[in-house]
């Protein structure tokens, strides 16, 4: 975020790019996708994303697990 805001406050992209050891296309990737939003609001989001992965790998192993029950009472 403190990236974002130091292009956005008119320091060149390439700047923070250089500082941060990231490629321009990463910044701009960054930048549609979290736009103007606040820092808590970036930071939630991320903790989202966060926890949503961890329940896709819960739901992906519950599911192992089913089909590894179907199998063993055939």
């Amino acid at each position: 975020m403190g990236f974002l805001q130091q292009a956005d406050g008119g320091t060149a992209v390439k700047e923070p790019c250089w500082r941060g050891c990231f490629s321009d296309a990463t910044f701009y990737k960054r930048r549609a996708k979290v736009g103007d939003m606040l820092i808590r609001e970036a930071t939630r989001m991320r903790e989202i994303e966060s926890e949503n992965a961890k329940l896709k790998k819960l739901l992906a192993e519950a599911h192992l697990n089913i089909e590894a029950l179907k199998v063993a009472s055939r």
